[in-house]
């Protein structure tokens, strides 16, 4: 697997924050760090807050007759985390078509002032009633196109596996 390039903490602590915790004890393993069970949780945690951003809450979805469901996670380590330290997730949306979008979060160390994971995902909008995917509704649409701008005019490549689009 290809190492993630070199990406300046700056950049990654200028995108949104979505989520911030400290690492609990019961999140270490043998080998004294976070087990990668807990990264994957943290990023799914860090979905709930973004995806509220988004007007995507869970009670409002079901409500009017819809849902999400994740198609595909890249997760890619990059360094250490452990017990204590303090941790934010930041995201940065790459892509989105009418009923699928495409973007990637970044678990930043504060205490180490460092990158500890990245975690690409395309996430497709569903209709509950058919369990198929649907086409976003325009008030969603319009806040993932804002943020999709917003984010393809960073100056930066996105350090994606390749392999994933919206």
């Amino acid at each position: 697997m290809p190492k993630l390039p070199p990406l300046p903490l700056e950049q990654l602590t200028a995108l949104p924050a979505v989520y911030r915790l400290t690492i609990p004890p019961e999140y270490e393993d043998y080998n004294g760090h976070m087990n990668i069970r807990w990264y994957l949780g943290i990023f799914d945690d860090a979905g709930l807050p973004l995806y509220d951003d988004l007007g995507l809450t869970p009670a409002r979805l079901h409500a009017q007759g819809y849902t999400t469901f994740d198609l595909e996670h890249h997760i890619q380590y990059a360094g250490e985390s452990l017990v204590g330290d303090a941790v934010t997730v930041t995201v940065r949306f790459l892509g989105r078509s009418a009923r699928r979008m495409h973007y990637q979060m970044y678990l930043l160390n504060d205490t180490r002032a460092a990158l500890s994971a990245t975690f690409e995902c395309v996430n497709a909008f569903v209709d509950l009633n058919t369990r198929r995917m649907t086409d976003y509704p325009p008030a969603i649409a319009a806040k993932l196109d804002a943020l999709l701008a917003a984010h393809q005019a960073l100056p930066w490549a996105a350090p994606v596996c390749g392999v994933m689009r919206a």
